[in-house]
Formats: structure tokens, sequence, C-alpha cells
């Protein structure tokens, strides 16, 4: 991507590749008998499977989410004590920051449109609706909670921070060039993307791989998660707020300045300071 250092210092987590999957069976596996557990109480409190509340959803939306977080600290704690800068929560200087989003989010948007434009593209992701947002103010506010703020930080924990982190480990080398880090960013895009089938239509899958490809490079150019987590956040928050909510800058910005806030509280702390990115 422009605008970004050409060689990245090396910051590699000790997980082994092989966690990389059992992550995902173990994420997935625990996500689907949150799902049916949360069914189960639903359909015993009067609501339909087939057409949950919105309240159900978002709980299983949660929960899901969660399953994934829970697979990736089991597995980077099996064997390693669990340090936080080995997923990325390391402090990054403003400008380093500031500089990578932009340069990923120009990339990303640029490849979007001409994606879009070639396919003749219309729509939106079908998550917020199904989520409630317009039909009760406390199912918008929890919705944009977890579409805004909880999935990006958990998708980034997940994907950029543990998945990717693991299949760098790979070294793969074609013509004497070292591409592991190149196929790990395309196998967690994939991933990414194929993780969403169920709230975007097959046709939008390929955008979500691209952003997840996107946020494994700039992961690994900036040595920090929190870049990542912020431009998710942002693509999030400018998705609902336009074209799900339809609403004016000033309400977008409030979106979105709230948003990084909130990540920015809830991870900040977690930050290493010891190897700041210049």
């Amino acid at each position: 991507m422009p605008g970004l250092a050409s060689e990245p210092p090396r910051d590699e987590p000790p997980w082994q590749p092989w966690t990389a999957p059992a992550a995902i069976g173990v994420g997935f596996g625990l996500g689907l008998i949150f799902s049916v557990i949360v069914a189960v109480v639903a359909s015993a409190g009067g609501s339909s499977i087939s057409h949950p509340s919105p309240a159900v959803s978002l709980t299983g939306d949660f929960l899901f989410d969660g399953a994934f977080v829970v697979a990736a600290l089991y597995f980077a704690g099996l064997r390693n004590r669990i340090r936080p800068s080995d997923f990325g929560f390391r402090a990054v200087r403003l400008k380093t920051a500031i500089g990578g989003v932009l340069a990923a989010a120009v990339s990303y948007y640029v490849l979007t449109a001409v994606y879009a434009s070639a396919l003749h593209l219309h729509g939106n992701e079908k998550l917020p609706k199904e989520l409630g947002v317009g039909k009760s103010t406390a199912a918008l506010i929890v919705a944009a909670i977890f579409v805004c703020v909880v999935a990006p930080m958990a998708e980034e924990l997940f994907f950029r921070g543990f998945i990717f982190g693991a299949l760098r480990k790979l070294r793969i080398v074609i013509g004497g060039r070292e591409l592991g880090t190149w196929v790990a960013a395309l196998v967690t895009a994939i991933l990414f993307g194929l993780a969403h089938t169920g709230s975007a239509a097959p046709r939008y899958l390929v955008p979500l791989g691209l952003l997840g490809f996107v946020l494994c490079l700039l992961r690994w150019r900036t040595r920090s998660l929190y870049p990542c987590m912020a431009l998710h956040s942002i693509n999030n928050s400018l998705a609902l707020g336009i074209s799900q909510l339809h609403w004016n800058g000033g309400q977008i910005v409030a979106l979105l300045v709230g948003s990084l806030c909130v990540i920015a509280g809830v991870t900040g702390p977690l930050a290493s300071r010891q190897s700041l990115v210049a």
C-alpha cells in the first residue's frame, strides 16, 4: 500500500501455524453451541426460531464473536504466556497510524468501487436490519455497539491478531522470495470474507475479503492492531450510518468518534510501549 514503510520490522507471535485452523474449528463449534443455546432459550420464551427478535439476534451475534475470541486466547496460551503485544496491542505513533489507515482505506475503497462498478452492485449487508435497527432505539444502540465497537475489536483480535500471526510463521519461498506473509494475508482475507456469509450476500463477500486483506497488510506494516481496529470501526460506522440509517454528517461523525473512543478506552490499557512504532 502506498505511504507505508517498504520493509516493516518483523514481529511474530510464539504460537504455531497449526493453531490457526484449530482455533477456527473450536471457535466455530463454540459459536454453534452458543447459538443453539440462545435459540432454545428464546424458543422456550416464545420467540420464533425462524424469525428471531432483535434481542435474540444480538445476543447470538455477541456470543458468536465471543466464541472466536475465547478460542484465540485458549490456543495462544496453550504453551505460552499470553501477551497482548503478541496480538498486536502495541502503541503506535499517531502519524504512523493515520498514514497507515489512510493508505489502507484509499486502497480498499478504490478496489471496492472498481469491483462494484464492474458488477453493477447496489445494496447493503442484511445484518443491521436483522438486528432491528429500525424497530426501537434500544435495538439501534445495542446494534451500533456490536457493529461499530464489538465486532471490530473481536474480529481484529481473532483474524489479524491471532490467525494472521499464526499463519505468518509458515515459510513459503518462491523464486528466492519469502512470500509467507502474503500467503497468510490472502488466506486470512478469505476466511474473513467467509465468516460474514451469514450477514452478506455472496457477491459482497469479495469486498469483505478485500477489506480483510488490506487490514492484514495494515497490521503487518504498522506492527499494531490499533490501526486495524480503527479502520474496521470506521468502515462499519460509515456503512451503518450512511447505507442503513441514512443519517446526516453530524450523526455519522458522532457515531464514528464515539466508537473509536470506546475501543480506545477498552483496549488502550493493553498497549505495550516497549516497541513504539516510529
